[in-house]
């Protein structure tokens, strides 16, 4: 997802611009087939909130597979901004659906032209499960996104419930 949202900002992105387009991709496709697309945790951060794992990949915290496929997409963190490693076509992304494709384009077509701090103060404003953290992060459920998305609540708590399974199963097989 990253490096198709640097690709359509023409090859390097803002790191709070791309933490939130992402997060607001993973919340359309919660609105619209009630899961994410990252499956990553999320959080409530000062400036809106945002997928937990792959901002410790943006700012390389973190080792493993996951570092290492951050690193085929995506050169390193410089100053403010990250940038796409490689030219890439629609072949190359198979890890993510059409579904998912058209979720990507949705959000860009919506938020693209937004700078980062438009987008920070628009998921303040827009997403109600955000909470001010103070200064820190504070964990956001996926049954409250659902909730916030107007989801009942005991529909919130089964889409949120899948959710996490999924999560689960993800991290037991990347273990394999």
């Amino acid at each position: 997802m990253a490096a198709v949202f640097a690709s359509k900002q023409g090859g390097t992105i803002n790191v709070l611009k791309l933490s939130k387009l992402l997060y607001l991709a993973d919340r359309e496709s919660m609105s619209r087939y009630g899961v994410p697309i990252s499956f990553d945790n999320l959080v409530s951060m000062d400036h809106g909130p945002v997928l937990s794992r792959t901002l410790n990949l943006i700012n390389g915290c973190v080792g493993g597979s996951g570092a290492a496929q951050w690193d085929e997409w995506m050169n390193d963190r410089d100053n403010h901004d990250v940038s796409v490693r490689k030219k890439f076509t629609r072949a190359d992304l198979d890890e993510l659906s059409t579904a998912d494709l058209a979720v990507i384009d949705a959000v860009w077509t919506q938020f693209g032209r937004m700078d980062q701090w438009a987008l920070s103060e628009y998921t303040h404003k827009n997403c109600a499960e955000w909470v001010d953290p103070k200064g820190s992060s504070v964990g956001i459920e996926e049954t409250t996104v659902f909730t916030a998305l107007g989801r009942s609540g005991p529909e919130a708590k089964k889409l949120a419930q899948s959710v996490k399974v999924q999560r689960e199963l993800d991290r037991v097989f990347s273990r394999l």
